[in-house]
């Protein structure tokens, strides 16, 4: 953990109108900035930077944070990342806390195995470049297949010598420890370039290939994907870097780092296989596309895409076989919410053949002419396969209704079931009926995979630090509505003090909790408590100020819901005219206290009736006792509401 006052430091220094400005042009515009949105595609900027306020907000797609957050989700890093990534920027030393020895272990395994990758990527670009036979046969393999020298340092690419084993003696010579240079299958810890020999003999992993590092969104080397160059028996054409505790390849997308920001700028990304796909593409003009890497698609990938754009497109070079294999993955990004296009290259034409014969112009072009929706796309391929087979057909309808279901948006799910079902030559209201099964029975899978999860991740004590699960869709039934705005509150003027009828002076954050607590009146949000939490624990310290204490919390989720409140003035509960902010306050603890009598009136009114159904005698008489009290506290209530006669 960082120390606190270094926190304060950098958010201090990291001016949010030039954080920003690194990724996005920004205008003048009275006393705030604005620009074009990075995360979704605008043609009028409605992205807004408030210097005043050390805040950003998007009013087309919502999105909002202080400058942490902004590199948060713009580099897809964590916490800790950004705040490194600004203390760089602005010339701050960032030390951490004292860990534990578990921690210190964990954290120094990693950085030791990405100094390793860092090591050996310098070294098989050196060997590309600098070595006859890496520039004999890597770097004329390279420009044999089209790619600029420009295009090659880009990407890093490189090579690993045909004979011995240099890598392993140049990191072995450099003093990097064995177990990081190889990987233990078991725990998971060493990068993997250098391998070991049942005899105990090292050698390296990627001999006698070219090779393509494998970045993470930041930029750091994480694996290396190394080509054969020449026919060999029982050699594979691929070698990839093995699982580890800081690699998996099903987290990873070769290429997203040097197309995160064109595809956040398109607000488009292209989807293809392979490594030299994505390289012929960028160095065509085309920049915005990654590479599963060969490998079937996972959540992980689709939802790394998902931060910086919901529109896919997807390259397929014709093959019918990989094709119907890639089917199985596109329906995650249809359950993701992606809006999915499909293009089929001309018989013969991969995107790398196809890029290195077409300018970006020419390419886009076709793309944009050859584009199909997906469904349709599937429904046609299927149709082609099912012919007039009857049994074949009802199997491409619940193919295509299995795929209709897993869309979240129930308008989009009822225009593909309109237009299947004419496609398809059969009834609208049996594919509405088999997609609603459909649902109904996923969502009750979903819920107890999601229990059953809880319960793992509950036992095992396991969060993730990189999870950032700000609430951005609030519940709007009344109790949840009453405590946002209170929640609000605490926020925005916590620390502001007010004066009760007692004579006593107290802070609006202390009579907001007090009266919660006493009236034990839990919060629909895991957030909340921490908020309220946080604040009994810093309000007393000199100089507190709620909204830049929550604004600059080292939570990015705290940080993420407070400035989405601080940007807005009020969502549910606006002050009456001339209302100042004690009476505002006193007004909503007796508006969530009128909600919560309705609740218990509601539910007594409900078990009373169920009693009467019963014959239960003994209930309705002890229920009937209560029900006066609870109304004529709701009365009190609406009376010292509709009167406004509050002393504070």
């Amino acid at each position: 953990m960082i120390p606190r006052e270094v926190i304060e430091r950098i958010h201090a220094a990291a001016k949010i109108e030039e954080v920003v400005g690194d990724y996005v042009t920004l205008r003048k515009r009275g006393a705030n900035l604005i620009g074009l949105c990075p995360f979704h595609n605008e043609k009028t900027g409605s992205f807004t930077v408030s210097p005043s306020k050390g805040i950003y907000k998007c009013f087309g797609c919502g999105v909002s944070g202080n400058a942490v957050g902004f590199v948060m989700e713009i580099e897809q890093c964590s916490y800790v990342e950004a705040l490194k990534q600004l203390g760089k920027k602005y010339h701050i030393d960032v030390p951490e806390r004292e860990m534990t020895a578990e921690e210190q272990q964990r954290q120094d395994n990693r950085e030791s195995m990405f100094v390793v990758n860092d090591f050996a990527n310098k070294w098989f670009q050196s060997q590309l470049w600098d070595t006859p036979e890496g520039q004999a046969i890597g770097l004329s393999y390279f420009r044999e297949r089209g790619l600029r020298d420009d295009i090659i340092r880009k990407y890093q690419l490189g090579y690993s010598p045909e004979r011995g084993n240099p890598l392993a003696q140049a990191l072995k010579a450099k003093g990097f420890q064995e177990q990081f240079i190889t990987n233990n299958v078991d725990t998971k810890i060493g990068v993997g370039v250098v391998g070991k020999s049942e005899d105990g003999r090292l050698y390296d992993r990627f001999r006698d290939r070219v090779i393509f590092p494998i970045f993470t969104v930041s930029g750091k080397p994480v694996a290396f994907a190394g080509r054969i160059l020449k026919k060999k028996e029982n050699v594979g054409k691929y070698v990839n870097s093995p699982d580890s505790i800081i690699y998996s390849k099903t987290n990873e997308l070769y290429g997203l780092f040097q197309a995160k920001q064109a595809i956040a700028r398109a607000d488009m990304c292209y989807l293809v296989e392979g490594q030299m796909d994505v390289i012929s593409m960028h160095q065509s003009g085309i920049e915005n596309v990654v590479a599963s890497g060969g490998t079937a698609l996972t959540k992980p990938q689709i939802w790394l895409i998902k931060r910086f754009t919901s529109n896919i497109t997807v390259l397929y070079d014709g093959d019918a076989a990989g094709i119907h294999a890639a089917l199985r993955g596109i329906d995650m990004f249809l359950e993701a919410g992606f809006n999915v296009k499909v293009v089929l290259l001309p018989d013969g034409e991969d995107p790398d053949s196809y890029a290195q014969s077409h300018d970006s112009t020419e390419f886009i072009r076709y793309i944009e002419e050859h584009q199909t929706d997906f469904i349709r796309f599937k429904s046609a391929l299927l149709s082609k396969d099912a012919g007039d087979d009857p049994h074949k057909r009802a199997s491409l309808i619940k193919d295509i209704t299995s795929t209709i279901a897993v869309i979240p948006d129930l308008i989009t799910r009822q225009v593909y079931i309109k237009d299947s079902a004419e496609r398809l030559h059969i009834s609208e209201k049996v594919l509405t009926t088999e997609v609603i099964n459909l649902r109904k029975k996923k969502i009750e899978e979903d819920t107890k995979n999601r229990e059953h999860e809880e319960v793992r991740t509950e036992a095992a004590g396991q969060t993730d630090e990189n999870t950032v699960a700000a609430p951005t869709e609030n519940d709007r039934s009344p109790l949840a509505s009453n405590y946002y705005n209170l929640i609000q509150l605490i926020v925005r003027h916590g620390e502001q003090q007010v004066e009760l009828g007692d004579g006593e002076i107290y802070s609006i954050g202390d009579v907001i909790i007090g009266t919660l607590e006493n009236d034990e009146i839990q919060p629909p949000l895991p957030v909340y408590q921490t908020i309220m939490d946080e604040f009994k624990r810093h309000s007393k310290e000199e100089g507190f100020k709620a909204e830049q204490f929550y604004k600059f919390h080292p939570d990015p989720q705290v940080s993420a819901l407070a400035v989405e409140m601080i940007a807005e003035k009020y969502r549910f509960a606006k002050p009456d005219k001339d209302e100042r902010i004690g009476d505002l306050t006193a007004r909503l603890l007796y508006e969530i206290k009128l909600t919560v009598i309705n609740m218990q009136i509601d539910q007594l009114e409900q078990a009373l009736k169920e009693a009467q159904e019963k014959g239960d005698i003994d209930t309705q008489m002890t229920l009937l006792q209560h029900h006066p009290l609870l109304l004529e506290q709701r009365n009190e209530i609406c009376k010292r509401l509709g009167n406004r006669v509050i002393n504070v």
